[in-house]
């Protein structure tokens, strides 16, 4: 049996643990608890300390994991309140968009100002941007969370989260939109139900994809 392929995966995620902080903070708040078994018997009140702290640490985390994933899926949009965060809102009116030729639906946007095609995919999750789209845009890198992980046709890779502050579209505009740069999809950028699902309605007529937002706002113009 060749483990060699286990080895390589098992050094990729220690990688990955430790470009999290919060992962990060998981692991050194268990060590600390496993300190404080080990020291409460010679010394009470210190060993309590450790094991204090290290549960603190650990319910900190779990908050900081939950409101993370609950800007990814907009079905805790109303459970949960976003603590400071970015506001995600889309506005607009409606939009359509013809079928290309690859059977697949595009569409021209700008991120943060900067021009780029997009993939539609009612099947993606999150809405993902290319590295050189990153780049050109602005957009930042954030290892506070938990890493991503995207399967793509290569495999699977690593993805960071970002914040897009602002995404148009035909007359669509979107704020403060959780993306992730995701280095696996090469030049292709894609737009996900993290976006889409915040419209009032998405539909396909006669070969058309129609993306109605609740409010409207003035067209994009398209680049010549």
């Amino acid at each position: 049996m060749d483990l060699a392929p286990v080895f390589d995966q098992l050094a990729l995620s220690i990688r990955e643990i430790s470009k999290s902080t919060l992962l990060m903070a998981a692991v050194a708040a268990m060590v600390m608890g496993v300190i404080g078994s080990f020291v409460i018997r010679r010394s009470p009140a210190i060993g309590r300390l450790l094991r204090l702290g290290s549960t603190l640490t650990l319910v900190a985390v779990l908050v900081l994991v939950i409101l993370q994933v609950s800007r990814l899926d907009p079905r805790f949009s109303v459970a949960l309140p976003e603590l400071g965060l970015p506001e995600q809102v889309v506005e607009g009116e409606e939009t359509r968009i013809p079928l290309h030729v690859d059977g697949h639906y595009w569409l021209e946007a700008e991120v943060n100002g900067h021009r780029a095609a997009f993939l539609v995919d009612t099947g993606a999750t999150l809405t993902a941007v290319s590295e050189t789209t990153a780049a050109a845009a602005g957009l930042e890198k954030q290892n506070t969370g938990v890493p991503v992980r995207l399967q793509t046709a290569n495999g699977t890779v690593s993805a960071h989260m970002t914040n897009i502050d602002e995404m148009r579209f035909g007359n669509v505009a979107a704020r403060g939109l959780d993306a992730v740069i995701a280095p696996g999809l090469g030049q292709t950028n894609v737009i996900g139900m993290n976006l889409l699902s915040r419209l009032a309605s998405v539909r396909i007529e006669q070969g058309e994809l129609i993306l109605t937002p609740h409010n409207p706002q003035p067209a994009l113009e398209q680049s010549e």
